[in-house]
């Protein structure tokens, strides 16, 4: 099954995935602006090969596999299928070296969300 990017991912975006990814299936969006495509990072779920490498490094605990999307957050996929629609105006972010999280942050960002804890 596919990995999918959370909404947690919105306005952190942290590249650490990306830098362990096999596959270079993280994306960033480069297109015109548009509302409805929030700044974060998107799985291809079509090369994503379901390795888990991006949970276990994300520190915002934003991937979740496909089939685990907590109710309510079903439109994430969708997002995340964006990558499929409209493949040029994705490109494989650089990896940029962010500080990482205090535990406190994370939960803050979750909340935020109505992530359920």
């Amino acid at each position: 099954m596919p990995w999918v990017i959370t909404r947690v991912c919105r306005d952190c975006v942290d590249t650490r995935c990306v830098e362990v990814c096999p596959v270079d299936c993280i994306y960033e969006y480069t297109g015109p602006p548009d509302p409805g495509i929030p700044n974060q990072l998107f799985i291809n779920p079509e090369e994503c090969i379901n390795c888990r490498m991006c949970q276990s490094e994300c520190p915002w605990e934003a991937p979740v596999e496909d089939l685990e999307i907590p109710a309510g957050f079903e439109d994430d996929i969708a997002l995340n299928t964006l990558t499929l629609a409209h493949p040029e105006r994705f490109v494989v972010p650089e990896v940029v070296d962010k500080p990482y999280p205090e535990f406190a942050t994370v939960q803050a960002n979750k909340q935020r969300w109505d992530w359920p804890l």
